[in-house]
């Protein structure tokens, strides 16, 4: 019988868990492409905004853990980027804009570098 040694495992959590991170992130992007489409005012633009704050409220909660292993001034770069959207998607919520592909494109950009 094979069994995987601890590092081994941990590596394949680490995997899996950017797997489900990409996910996340092709599903929020995907919601923002639908948002688009339909408008600022829309129930989709409502729940991509809601996604995209929940999304990134819980990725800058890690990256603040000083048990993320990440790499400090990265985190740090991360933590930026989720301001901005947070920021972004408020903006858009508002009414003070309608800017849901810099979202869009800085969002792919996270999620291809999780690959």
């Amino acid at each position: 019988m094979y069994q995987m040694s601890y590092a081994e495992t941990l590596e394949d959590s680490a995997e899996d868990r950017r797997g489900q991170e990409r996910e996340l992130f092709s599903l929020v992007i995907a919601q923002l492409q639908a948002a688009k489409e339909a408008g600022t005012s829309s129930g989709e633009a409502a729940q991509a905004l809601v996604s995209v704050h929940r999304l990134w409220s819980i990725l800058i909660d890690d990256l603040g853990n000083s048990e993320n292993a990440l790499p400090a001034a990265l985190r740090a770069d991360l933590i930026s980027i989720g301001i901005w959207c947070v920021k972004q998607a408020d903006a858009i919520r508002l009414g003070n804009s309608d800017d849901f592909q810099s979202l869009i494109e800085i969002n792919e950009l996270v999620r291809d570098g999780l690959s």
